[in-house]
């Protein structure tokens, strides 16, 4: 049996969502439902866009111009298990740095498949979203969030993370405008 991803959106290139130019996957289904959550409609835990993982990979090796893959959500470590299969399936192709956006804690990030997928994973930005707390400051969404840098790869580059100013990008697919990044705190979409 073919193994699929639940998959709410994606991008072949995205340079808001990390350093230098991303794939950008985007899961379906948060058990969180944060206030003022930016993607309300990829909470529901329901089927998306079911996509082979191996249909996927190819679809990011295929990609010239990119660095890196971010993943976020809905809930990435929903489908722990099926993406580490994915940045398995990528990593054999390709080498391609990795951020993880989840609203766990680390503490919370107790089982098997989880710690399986920060074996892969390169930065992990963790914690639930906080109107209230959110500063306007880098690649997170409020100031409680935390950014865990797991290897080497953006050593130097922490500033990016902890203080870049905050850019966001429109995509238009199929007569639909989606917005991508991190917005102020007074966006109004």
């Amino acid at each position: 049996m073919k193994s699929l991803l639940n998959i709410a959106s994606t991008t072949n290139s995205s340079k808001v969502l990390g350093p230098g130019n991303r794939f950008v996957i985007w899961v379906q289904g948060c058990p969180f439902n944060c206030h003022k959550c930016i993607a309300k409609d990829w909470i529901p835990f329901q089927k998306a866009n079911l996509i082979e993982i191996e249909v996927l990979a190819e679809n990011i090796v295929s990609q010239d111009k990119i660095s890196g893959i971010t993943i976020s959500g809905g809930e990435p470590l929903m489908q722990a298990g099926r993406l580490s299969k994915l940045l398995d399936s990528v990593s054999k192709k390709k080498k391609l740095n990795t951020i993880v956006f989840t609203g766990f804690s680390m503490k919370e990030l107790i089982w098997k498949e989880a710690h399986e997928l920060l074996e892969r994973v390169d930065v992990l930005i963790t914690g639930r979203y906080h109107h209230r707390k959110n500063d306007n400051k880098g690649l997170r969404g409020s100031w409680n969030q935390e950014i865990h840098f797991l290897t080497d790869e953006f050593r130097g580059q922490e500033e990016y993370f902890f203080t870049k100013k905050r850019d966001i990008e429109f995509s238009i697919i199929n007569d639909a405008t989606s917005l991508i990044g991190i917005p102020s705190k007074d966006f109004k979409w």
